[in-house]
C-alpha cells in the first residue's frame, strides 16, 4: 500500500509514499487507520506472520482485558455492541482483525526490521529487513513497550532440572497439574497465572520482591479505573489515590497482612511516574488468603530441584514461571537516534513523547495502555497529514509496483 521500487534495477529497494510503520499490533493498526482517514497511505512492516502477534502468540488462554472495553477501543471504530464489558483474548483479536479489514490495512508480514537509519544526505529513513530495504520520509516506531520478554538473571537458574517458561509461552495451568510452581513476579500476569494454576490443583508459590498496589477490579459495581478517570477530572491526584486506597482496604482488607506490602506512593501517582500498573484483582487475593497461593519473599538462589529464599526458607519446586513482563526492543533496530533511552522508551515524557525529529514518531510507549496508543495515533496522523502532499497519479502506479516486489 502506497509504495514502489525506488530503482528498477534493485528489486529489493522499495520507496514508500507515506510513512513506514514498524509493528502490526494495536499501535501500528491504530496509526495506519488514522493516517488512512487523513488520506495518507502507509506501509506496516511486521516481523511475525500475523497482526497483533503478542496477543495471538504470547498470551495465556484465560486472558481478558483488565479494563472495560470503552477504555480499550482504537480510534474511529469501537467494539461490537454484543461484546461483554471485559472482552476475552479471542474477542479482542477478532476486533483487531475486523479493524484491519475495515480500514483495508494489509501489513507486510515476515518482515523483521534489522535496522532503521536516517540518511542525512537524502533526508530519508532507510529501513532494512532480512530481504528488502524500504525508504520513506517518515518512520513510525509502533513496536511498543511490550515487544520482548524480560528474562531476569536469577542465580542458579541454569542448574534447575524442571521447566522454566516465561508467561509469553504460558497457555494454561493444565500443563502444570498437581505441580509445585514458582511464579516469579506479582503483577497482573503473575497474579492471574497463579490463579489459573490453582484451578488445576497446582501449588503456586508467588515471589513478591517489591511493594505492590492491589485494587479491586470494580468498586460499587463500576470499574475502578473508570471511577479513577472520572474523579481525576475534578479532584487532585493525591485525593483520588487516597479514596482508591480507602475503598480498596474496605473491600480487600489490609494486603500487608498477606505479604503484599503497598508502596508509599499512591497507585495513580506511581503509574504516572514509573509506569508500574496496579494489580486489578480478579480472584487471586482470596486464594492468597486461603493459602492456596503461597506468597514468598525474593529468591536468593535456584537449586537443582527447588529454590532458596531471602528469608532463609527453602522449597522444592517442579516448574518455574517467569511473570517478569516485557520491554521495548527499539534499541536493537533504531540506529543513531538519541530520542530513546537505553530501555527503549522515549526520553520525552507523556503526553509529548509521540514526536521526535526528522520525521520519526513513536506510538505505544506511553505506559498508559490502549488509551495512550489511541491518543498518540490521532496526533501522529494529524501531524503527518499537514506535511503530506498527495500525488495521485504516482500513488496508483506505486501500489502496482509494490505488488511486483
Amino acid at each position: 500500500m502506497g509504495s514502489s521500487k525506488l530503482h528498477q534495477n534493485d528489486a529489493n529497494c522499495v520507496w514508500v509514499d507515506g510513512p513506514i510503520i514498524v509493528g502490526a499490533g494495536p499501535s501500528g493498526l491504530a496509526t495506519s487507520a488514522c493516517l488512512t482517514q487523513q488520506g495518507v497511505p502507509s506501509l506496516i512492516l511486521e516481523k511475525s506472520d500475523c497482526l497483533a502477534s503478542l496477543w495471538q502468540l504470547r498470551t495465556y488462554d484465560r486472558l481478558k482485558l483488565h479494563l472495560p472495553k470503552q477504555f480499550c477501543e482504537l480510534p474511529l471504530l469501537g467494539f461490537p455492541h454484543n461484546f461483554p464489558k471485559y472482552p476475552n483474548k479471542h474477542q479482542f483479536i477478532s476486533y483487531l482483525e475486523s479493524y484491519a479489514g475495515h480500514f483495508s490495512i494489509q501489513p507486510r508480514f515476515n518482515q523483521a526490521v534489522q535496522s532503521a537509519d536516517y540518511d542525512h544526505i537524502l533526508g530519508f529513513w532507510r529501513v532494512k529487513t532480512q530481504d528488502s530495504e524500504y525508504i520513506s520520509r517518515w518512520l513510525i516506531a509502533a513496536t511498543g513497550e511490550n515487544a520482548e520478554p524480560v528474562i531476569p538473571d536469577i542465580p542458579g537458574i541454569n542448574k534447575f532440572n524442571g521447566s522454566v517458561v516465561h508467561t509469553s509461552s504460558y497457555k494454561s495451568g493444565s500443563e502444570f497439574k498437581n505441580q509445585r510452581v514458582l511464579v516469579i513476579g506479582c503483577g497482573n500476569s503473575g497474579m492471574e497465572v497463579s490463579l489459573d494454576l490453582c484451578r488445576y490443583n497446582a501449588i503456586p508459590h508467588m515471589v513478591v520482591r517489591n511493594t505492590v498496589h492491589v485494587l479491586p477490579r470494580e468498586m460499587f459495581g463500576f470499574s475502578t479505573f473508570g471511577i479513577a478517570m472520572a474523579l481525576i477530572k475534578w479532584f487532585p491526584l493525591w485525593l483520588v489515590d487516597k479514596f482508591l486506597l480507602l475503598v480498596a482496604n474496605f473491600i480487600l482488607g489490609n494486603t500487608d497482612q498477606v505479604g503484599l506490602r503497598r508502596p508509599k506512593t499512591g497507585p495513580i501517582e506511581l503509574k504516572n511516574v514509573t509506569g508500574k500498573t496496579p494489580v486489578l484483582d480478579v480472584g487471586a487475593l482470596s486464594q492468597i488468603k486461603s493459602g492456596k497461593i503461597k506468597v514468598m519473599e525474593g529468591v536468593k538462589e535456584i537449586t537443582g530441584n527447588g529454590a532458596k529464599f531471602m528469608d532463609g526458607q527453602e522449597k522444592e519446586i517442579d516448574s518455574i514461571i517467569l511473570a517478569t513482563g516485557y520491554k521495548s526492543n527499539v534499541p536493537t533496530w533504531l540506529k543513531g537516534c538519541d530520542f530513546f533511552n537505553k530501555d527503549g522508551m522515549p526520553k520525552t515524557p507523556f503526553p509529548n513523547g509521540w514526536k521526535a525529529e526528522k520525521g520519526l514518531y513513536t506510538v505505544g510507549f506511553t505506559r498508559r495502555g490502549l488509551l495512550g496508543t489511541a491518543s498518540d495515533a490521532v496526533k501522529i496522523a494529524r501531524d503527518i497529514a499537514q506535511q503530506w502532499r498527495p500525488n495521485n497519479s504516482c500513488s496508483n502506479s506505486h501500489v502496482i509496483l509494490l505488488k511486483e516486489t
